[in-house]
């Protein structure tokens, strides 16, 4: 492999991680200490916004939606249907199980939604009306019966867009409210807001901190840190699209990487070049320009082999793959977030429109979970039944392993059943 364009180190990188990780902390133990003053002076401070109520009445959410144009609601409204479509696909393939494990022995499990969620739409720069559909609305599929949702006003303005796709999506209570004060909100509960059991979403590095920090005392979706994009190309590829699809992600915010992983050499200097013709036109080009030059990478390799093992190494949110046979990846790779597969499909489809969740693992974490759908909600519990017979006869051997383990007490409680049931006439 050679490293054609390196990004910014790991070890700057996490420098910035310690600072952000400070001022979550006060703000969190201020909000926990103080409730809903201090809610309120952060939004004043952070948002420039101090309504009489951070919780948006129904008549106040029916002149919101009654002010976003027809058009833009039935766009919604086809983006929700689709990822509604998508998430019921989804719910049906978790089923309740119960077998006779042995003679006797009934075991089982059963999917139960969580009964409350609190769902963070990121608005500042992007007003990010999807996010709405990709939490809000999968929570609900899910069958969670509390989903209250959160995102800021923009300059002091109402994002009524935002709010339009949290009413469609189902949300039962929504919230102008933004930052680490809406994240603690949620997780800790305030004089006004109750807490809940699960918070989820995605947000800036201030966002993302206070849910990692707030992680314990509610459930997450995941970890989520800047948006990740790997492109992996042949040369059937074109360095247009590359630079189109790499640049189109890195305007999410300027700590966002974006890599290719590519076979040919001619191909990985045609980007370079397009990228930089395509960064004096586009509007976004201040951020985008800073994620590319200080987070951007080029790894040229040998062959598609490598590109696969150089691939999971990075571990990125969205992997497009655009090569002679995409779905070589699809079955050789294991750790990403969401594969788009072909030159038809890309990410943009994925954030925003065609049924698959935008809430994906960042910083590595891929390769231990997958993005956010309705299975985050639903806790897979277990029980147990079991016959009298079966319990003196499971007993002897708890017994056993628990003395194995110097557990007396639980020992004992295996022998009381064996005392009592081994009596039972089969």
């Amino acid at each position: 492999m050679k490293v054609i364009k390196a990004g910014t180190s790991k070890e700057d990188v996490s420098k910035k991680d310690v600072e952000i990780s400070k001022i979550v902390s006060e703000a969190i133990k201020d909000i926990e200490n103080r409730g809903d003053k201090a809610v309120r002076e952060y939004s004043e401070k952070f948002d420039k916004w101090s309504p009489d109520s951070f919780r948006l009445s129904d008549q106040q959410i029916k002149e919101i939606v009654e002010k976003v144009p027809q058009d833009v609601l039935d766009d919604i409204k086809f983006a929700q249907h689709n990822i509604r479509k998508f998430a019921e696909a989804q719910l049906a393939s978790l089923n309740d199980i119960e077998v006779e494990n042995s003679p006797g022995v009934i075991l089982g499990h059963k999917n139960i939604p969580v009964n409350s969620v609190g769902c963070y739409i990121p608005g500042g720069r992007y007003p990010m009306v999807a996010s709405a559909h990709m939490s809000v609305l999968t929570a609900k599929v899910a069958g969670v019966k509390r989903v209250i949702a959160c995102t800021p006003p923009i300059n002091g303005e109402i994002p009524n867009a935002t709010i339009a796709a949290m009413y469609l999506a189902g949300a039962d209570e929504i919230y102008l409210l933004g930052g680490i004060q809406a994240m603690a909100s949620m997780a800790i509960g305030t004089e006004s807001i109750k807490p809940v059991d699960m918070i989820v979403g995605p947000g800036n590095a201030f966002v993302a901190e206070a849910k990692r920090q707030l992680y314990g005392r509610v459930g997450i979706d995941l970890f989520a840190g800047p948006t990740e994009t790997l492109v992996i190309a042949d040369e059937t590829a074109d360095a247009e699209m590359i630079a189109t699809d790499l640049l189109g992600q890195g305007e999410h915010g300027p700590t966002s990487p974006c890599a290719l992983i590519t076979t040919s050499e001619a191909l990985a200097y045609e980007t370079i070049k397009e990228i930089k013709r395509q960064l004096t036109v586009l509007p976004t080009a201040d951020v985008a320009s800073i994620s590319w030059n200080d987070y951007g990478q080029i790894l040229l390799v040998e062959d598609i082999e490598e590109a696969v093992a150089e691939a999971d190494k990075l571990a990125y949110e969205h992997v497009e793959v655009l090569t002679k046979n995409p779905d070589y990846f699809l079955e050789h790779m294991t750790n990403y977030g969401c594969l788009f597969l072909g030159p038809e499909t890309n990410v943009a489809y994925g954030d925003k429109v065609i049924g698959t969740n935008h809430t994906l693992p960042t910083k590595g974490a891929a390769r231990y979970t997958g993005g956010l759908w309705v299975g985050k909600f639903i806790k897979t519990v277990t029980y147990q039944k079991v016959t009298p017979e079966a319990s003196a006869y499971i007993g002897e051997y708890a017994a056993r392993l628990c003395q194995l383990e110097n557990f007396a007490g639980h020992a004992e409680q295996a022998l009381l059943r064996v005392r009592r049931y081994s009596k039972v006439k089969h």
